[in-house]
């Protein structure tokens, strides 16, 4: 395992990586923690904004190409984007079973289903943890 190949990534990928293996931990931590607290409230607005930098970050990687300079994925980066405000509105307005099924979503699908596509080979988290040199060219323009 090396971490070479992310620290020789283009920067929007390094901004979309370092986010995502902080916010699935720090998810990991919620779903193990109790509910409703202080300390939830506050590592779940750290984690709403690590999943919105995320998200965000993705529209400027394209090493996917699909149509124009996006995949499929992207599309799941939108989602993530609407879905994020109905989740925390969820519950800020009492809606705890709503507010836990939106999260629970997201985590599973916005960042371990997708992060089990980022370890297939030739893209980046296969390379950092199986120490290949499979790099994935950029679209062309």
């Amino acid at each position: 395992m090396t971490l070479a190949p992310l620290l020789q990534a283009e920067p929007a990928v390094q901004l979309h990586a370092f986010p995502a293996i902080a916010a699935f931990f720090l998810g990991l931590v919620q779903l193990a923690l109790s509910k409703g607290g202080a300390r939830h409230r506050l590592l779940g607005w750290l984690w709403v904004l690590l999943m919105a930098l995320i998200a965000g970050s993705s529209f400027f990687i394209h090493s996917i190409c699909l149509v124009g300079g996006f995949s499929p994925i992207h599309l799941l980066s939108v989602l993530t984007l609407v879905s994020l405000p109905f989740a925390v509105l969820h519950a800020r307005h009492g809606r705890i079973t709503a507010h836990a099924k939106g999260m629970k979503m997201l985590f599973f699908t916005a960042l371990v289903l997708a992060g089990v596509f980022t370890f297939l080979p030739g893209r980046i988290m296969h390379d950092v943890t199986f120490g290949t040199a499979l790099a994935t060219p950029a679209c062309a323009p």
